[in-house]
């Protein structure tokens, strides 16, 4: 299936405002991907597919695993705002033909992320952060972090804000982004040691 194809399907799953937020997530992940050395067909792809199970109901969650054997940990099973990410995998594989790991990858870990991402994951995890129409407090230094290629930076600061979203609204933080987040905050420290030891070697 092509990318005009899997553009003109989307409206078996999502509505027209949220197929808007998906194409500009994948024009975000374009650029992205051509500032981190990834590809850019593959981060057009799981834009243009990353949200498809995003209006899957909550009650409907349960019976779409067992079709498609599909394990949830807890905290997926539920929360739609999490359980969308693994879902669309599923639908990009079975529903519009995508084998490619990489992609489904990058689809299944866009909401919480994960430590050690591969490019394509930070390039759409960051995409849907920062897309055009995304409008929130703190998305403008997200974006300009991005833009500038400080991916690592943008990603450890993206978990900031959302952990400290989650926990003024007193919900579950998903582990997998605590990891992520301790991950990359730590790779930033270690390059700023490094920075530092290669400073005083001059």
């Amino acid at each position: 299936m092509d990318k005009s194809e899997m553009i003109a399907r989307l409206d078996q799953y999502l509505p027209e405002k949220r197929i808007r937020h998906s194409l500009n997530v994948a024009k975000s992940a374009i650029k992205l991907a051509k500032l981190n050395d990834c590809s850019q067909e593959k981060a057009e792809i799981a834009g243009i597919l990353h949200d498809t199970a995003k209006y899957i109901k909550l009650a409907d969650v349960e019976g779409f695993c067992k079709k498609y054997n599909i394990y949830l940990d807890e905290m997926e099973k539920n929360s739609t705002a999490l359980s969308h990410s693994a879902l669309g995998a599923y639908i990009a594989m079975y529903d519009f033909g995508i084998e490619d790991q990489e992609i489904l990858g990058a689809i299944r870990y866009h909401t919480t992320g994960r430590a050690n991402m591969t490019k394509l994951e930070e390039v759409i995890l960051l995409a849907d952060l920062i897309e055009d129409e995304r409008d929130y407090p703190g998305v403008d230094e997200l974006r300009e972090l991005s833009y500038k290629g400080e991916i690592d930076q943008a990603i450890a600061k993206s978990f900031d804000n959302t952990i400290s979203l989650l926990i003024k609204k007193k919900s579950l933080i998903h582990l997998r982004t605590i990891e992520a987040r301790n991950f990359y905050v730590k790779k930033l420290k270690e390059k700023a040691k490094l920075s530092r030891r290669e400073l005083e070697n001059k």
